[in-house]
């Protein structure tokens, strides 16, 4: 099966799927080996990690195909790409979810912010027109049922600024237009989280974001909801961040780090131990003599 298949097959079993998100190839193979079914690749934490900047609208569309490509490689689980806003015009809409398809994700996030966008839990963000979001949802699809080998995962970041109704409004003509997944931001209650799903039909995400909008909720209070995926955007971002100061620290007053792995698990982590069994196979005579 391809990735956009083994997430379809995923999408219609049964059970909720929860999944911390990813950023680099590392932070990728940790979750597979963890046992997670699935990621996905912030664009937070990538505009983070490669730039050292806000999710502001600041990283390009090539900066993201190009870190999407190395996570995509890194790993045998199906993976969604953050796709943003598209990048621009529904024409730029679906060369982005082309691009994305062949990276290798299994699924493409396209939202209706508007340009420069911004991450869904801070202020500042605005949305497009009606007739702009659903046009770039429709090339979104369009791109899909025209050859590209990648779901489509629509999200509406309308509910802040306009109401739970027009987000509702969106999300209902999303799933319409035939998005795989639907994604509505930010809701504020449990009320709202439960309206949603009643409301709208469909494969939906929630965002647990620590300190986020969104009330925290376990996976198995999202499952009767009625959401399906579960995505926790900085359980690893927060965990490295918060590692690295406290290591920092630790130097800066000139002290020894605690190591939190031996150098044995490190090595094994970042794939040593598989390097070396490879290398192993293509010893020849002149090396074993």
């Amino acid at each position: 099966m391809t990735a956009t298949d083994e997430l379809r097959t995923l999408l219609n079993a049964p059970g909720i799927l929860s999944f911390p998100c990813c950023y680099d190839a590392l932070s990728t193979k940790l979750i597979e080996r963890a046992g997670f079914p699935l990621s996905f690749m912030s664009g937070f934490a990538v505009s983070a990690v490669r730039l050292g900047l806000p999710d502001a609208g600041l990283i390009s569309y090539g900066e993201m195909l190009e870190q999407g490509r190395s996570i995509c490689r890194a790993t045998t689980i199906p993976i969604i790409g953050d796709g943003d806003t598209g990048y621009g015009n529904a024409v730029n809409v679906k060369r982005t979810v082309r691009g994305y398809a062949e990276a290798g994700f299994a699924a493409v996030m396209v939202e209706d912010q508007e340009w420069p966008k911004r991450c869904g839990h801070t202020h500042g963000k605005s949305v497009v027109s009606r007739g702009e979001a659903t046009t770039r949802i429709r090339a979104a699809v369009d791109a899909r049922d025209e050859g590209a080998d990648i779901l489509v995962l629509a999200r509406t970041d309308a509910l802040a600024g306009h109401g739970l109704e027009e987000a509702l409004w969106r999300a209902e003509a999303f799933s319409a237009l035939g998005a795989d997944m639907l994604f509505v931001e930010a809701p504020e209650s449990r009320q709202q989280m439960e309206t949603i799903c009643e409301r709208v039909p469909g494969h939906h995400l929630a965002n647990m974001l620590e300190d986020g909008e969104s009330p925290l909720l376990s996976d198995t209070e999202l499952e009767a909801i009625g959401f399906k995926l579960v995505a926790h955007p900085f359980a690893l971002l927060g965990a490295s961040i918060g590692a690295m100061k406290q290591a920092l620290e630790a130097l800066k007053a000139g002290t020894t780090v605690e190591p939190r792995v031996s150098f044995s698990e490190l090595k094994a982590d970042v794939g040593f131990d598989d390097y070396y069994r490879e290398e192993k196979r293509y010893l020849y005579e002149d090396e074993t003599s």
